[in-house]
């Protein structure tokens, strides 16, 4: 106790007397200390250098990470393809009708909200239509049925627009395999069930905006998947003769604007079942 008191009474005059420099550092450590800081800092040459070999990598990266984004797209549109179907299949269901999923590609480089969509590359748009009364509306023992009477049908959900991806088609091997997968089932034939680039026009298409008369609408949609409202899908083309299909197939490339990217394995098939209507998505 004696000697904390006496600390406290001798202390200020210690203060007083010699000031700060009794706590200051001995010269010798402040110069030690002034050449560590010194040897910590970076030098502007040192920068520009380091800035240089940053600006380097990422040019040297960015191809690889443009890749990685076409894969991601082409990626995120077969699930929103696989979305729509299955839409589709369970309002059919749900409401005990009929329903059909359009399939349009247009010009990406043309704006998307002009009167009459121009067909081209690069943009996909889809939309689900189904039947006011719940009927066929069609006469399916038809060749040719013509096209649905857009004020028979209601618009279910808004169009679905995917942007850089093409429709394609794919071909298989004799075997049975995919020939440019290495475990996609083998869909035939090739032209019947598949919506892609060749395969031939629906013969039941529809317009969008549903309930308008000609020439009031947007798009025209020629290819389509048909559900009843037991959940079976049909692709209503020339060669399919509305038979149920083990299994129909919709292929998807990326596009570069309206460049097709032929050369990227970048590739996927959506396939779907005619009856249990299993959704699968096969990439390369």
């Amino acid at each position: 106790m004696l000697n904390f008191c006496y600390y406290f009474a001798v202390f200020p005059r210690l203060h007083s007397e010699f000031g700060s420099s009794i706590f200051k550092l001995p010269a010798s450590r402040r110069r030690s200390r002034a050449i560590v800081q010194r040897r910590g800092a970076f030098t502007l040459m040192e920068m520009l250098v380091v800035m240089g070999i940053i600006a380097l990598l990422m040019v040297l990266v960015a191809p690889a990470f443009t890749s990685l984004k076409s894969a991601g797209d082409v990626t995120s549109a077969a699930y929103t393809v696989k979305g729509v179907l299955d839409t589709a299949r369970t309002y059919a269901k749900a409401n005990n009708t009929y329903t059909w999923v359009g399939f349009f590609e247009e010009d990406v480089s043309q704006p998307s909200t002009t009167p009459q969509a121009t067909a081209g590359i690069g943009r996909i748009v889809m939309s689900i239509v189904a039947s006011k009364d719940g009927t066929i509306i069609y006469d399916p023992t038809l060749v040719s049925p013509g096209k649905i009477t857009t004020t028979r049908l209601i618009q279910v959900g808004k169009l679905t627009k995917i942007e850089n991806v093409h429709l394609t088609t794919f071909t298989d091997s004799p075997s049975g395999t995919g020939l440019t997968f290495d475990t996609r089932p083998n869909v035939t034939p090739i032209t019947s069930y598949r919506i892609g680039t060749s395969p031939p026009d629906s013969t039941t298409p529809f317009q969008y905006p549903v309930g308008n008369p000609e020439p009031a609408w947007q798009y025209t949609f020629v290819k389509a998947v048909q559900f009843s409202p037991g959940g079976e899908a049909r692709v209503d083309n020339s060669t399919s003769t509305y038979s149920l299909q083990t299994a129909a197939e919709i292929g998807l490339r990326a596009t570069h604007g309206t460049t097709v990217d032929a050369i990227s394995p970048n590739v996927v098939a959506i396939q779907f079942g005619g009856v249990g209507g299993d959704t699968i998505i096969y990439r390369k």
